[in-house]
């Protein structure tokens, strides 16, 4: 017996209600307006659209007059993952920060407000929380974007993540699973292996997500990764073993399944963004998130076209597209019923106003709070009363992170210490940087100054690890604050941890170097 296939009206509406798309510029576009007309159900924002709080507010109200129950979906983790201030840092510490205080009414409180923030703006969907364990200490994508590298904990801070983050109106989607944690691979690059046996997927990296679906995360977005212990052939993403048989079945989640970037190589380069996508729906996954790097029109028709083509050659069943697009649009449903009563527009808290980061200088919010709470100090010495030389050792920033972002602690410090002065250090690339070099340049443009050493995830950079060594050889009461993953002992007179490059974690850390606060 021979299954009619739906109208080409019909297919075309699944197919759109399915993609999460970006764009280019800080105003929607006429045709991503047609196409939310045509069946489109979700926009997914970056930095680049968005140039303060009313400007987006203004850009989701125009979304909205074209559908009322758009899915605005973000990847808004705070700390060092910011749209929301992406050109100046975040009022948030991220997720290392909030695990290392692991205090879950105060992770709770912090993402209630990251949401209230969110909703404020017109934003239903963060594409967040990172719920995987960091186990590799040199993996080079999550790092401070995880709770931590302990499973029980990562899985409480998720859990209070999601009930918070949820609470403001705001759908959690928690990521990446089935667990990105133990990868060396970063899967912007390259497919990430990662090969463990089944019973440790199942004690260490599945507990945060299982901790997610019973805290009721709306939505789970998958990860780019190949697990042989659950798939030996296809990633996550690609995978029915995965999202439909483990994630579905096994765990029982409901809600829609999102795709990670699928321009993203480990998808792309292997299969090709239409021919991913047409796998990850038939696999079990709802919403193909794409625009990160193609944000354009054509990419939108491709997609769609490949998803309508797919179900008339019988390579995807029409049932498993419209079951898909039904899970989206009941995720937009959802947000409509909730939007009002989830007290989006009550009053923030004094200082922490979206986009107020630049022109108010005390965040007295949440956010300081957990900053401050988060800061470990090692060692001790007299508070600086004159400016200091800030050396920033900068490693190639991620994807996820981006390179747009500032971070460091010369601005929070020249607050308190007028005259600051900073440069900037970074590994030479393949000829390789002269650790003695890079050190006596720093002590050459320091002086007389104390120095003060920022370095991210000095563990993983030998380059800068080896330069921080001669720098410390030749200044012993150097300060040094490690603003990524604390991967090695701590060095210099005073080291200050602040597990995370948010923009108030460097607020934080000043404020210790100062022996004061604004």
């Amino acid at each position: 017996m021979t299954t009619l296939v739906s109208s080409t009206d019909t297919l075309t509406r699944d197919a759109l209600a399915v993609l999460q798309p970006g764009f280019l510029g800080t105003t929607a576009p006429d045709w991503l307006l047609r196409r939310l007309g045509e069946g489109l159900s979700s926009v997914g924002l970056f930095g680049r659209n968005i140039t303060s709080p009313e400007q987006l507010a203004a850009l989701t109200e125009r979304l909205r007059a074209e559908r009322d129950d758009v899915l605005v979906a973000i990847d808004e983790e705070g700390g060092d993952v910011t749209r929301l201030e992406v050109r100046h840092g975040s009022s948030f510490p991220g997720n290392y920060a909030l695990g290392a205080v692991d205090d879950v009414d105060l992770t709770r409180a912090v993402a209630r407000e990251l949401g209230r923030r969110l909703a404020e703006c017109g934003v239903n969907l963060n594409w967040a929380p990172s719920a995987d364990v960091n186990s590799n200490q040199d993996n080079p994508v999550i790092g401070v974007r995880s709770f931590g590298a302990d499973t029980a904990l990562v899985a409480r801070h998720t859990a209070a993540y999601v009930e918070g983050l949820q609470s403001a109106g705001v759908a959690a989607c928690t990521k990446h699973f089935p667990g990105h944690g133990d990868t060396s691979v970063d899967s912007h690059h390259a497919m990430p292996r990662i090969d463990v046996d089944l019973d440790t997927v199942n004690a260490r990296d599945l507990l945060p997500f299982r901790a997610a679906i019973a805290a009721g995360s709306k939505s789970v977005m998958s990860a780019h990764i190949l697990l042989p212990a659950l798939d030996p052939e296809r990633p996550a993403t690609l995978s029915p073993r995965i999202l439909t048989g483990l994630l579905r079945e096994e765990l029982g989640f409901q809600g829609p399944i999102v795709t990670d970037g699928m321009e993203m190589r480990a998808i792309a380069s292997a299969y090709g963004i239409e021919r991913g996508s047409v796998l990850a729906i038939a696999a079990g996954a709802d919403a193909i998130c794409v625009g990160g790097g193609l944000a354009d029109e054509e990419t939108v028709l491709r997609l769609r076209d490949a998803l309508v083509a797919a179900v008339r050659n019988g390579e995807l069943p029409e049932e498993r597209l419209a079951d898909a697009a039904a899970r989206v649009r009941g995720l937009a449903d959802w947000t409509l019923r909730v939007r009002g009563a989830s007290e989006p527009g009550a009053d923030s808290q004094e200082g922490t106003a979206p986009g107020t980061a630049s022109t108010l200088a005390p965040d007295t919010g949440i956010g300081l709070v957990a900053a401050r709470r988060a800061v470990r100090v090692t060692g001790s010495v007299e508070p600086l009363t004159e400016a200091p030389y800030v050396a920033a050792f900068t490693p190639v920033a991620n994807i996820a992170v981006g390179d747009e972002t500032p971070w460091g602690v010369a601005a929070e410090l020249g607050r308190l210490l007028p005259g600051t002065e900073t440069g900037s250090y970074s590994d030479a690339g393949e000829a390789g940087t002269d650790p003695a070099a890079l050190a006596g340049e720093l002590l050459a443009a320091a002086g007389d100054r104390t120095v003060v050493a920022v370095v991210r995830d000095a563990h993983r950079h030998r380059w800068m690890a080896d330069a921080l060594d001669a720098v410390l050889a030749a200044r012993p009461g150097t300060v040094v604050v490690e603003m990524g993953v604390n991967g090695a002992e701590p060095r210099g007179a005073l080291h200050i941890a602040t597990h995370g490059a948010a923009r108030v974690c460097g607020r934080a850390a000043a404020e210790v170097i100062a022996g004061r606060r604004e």
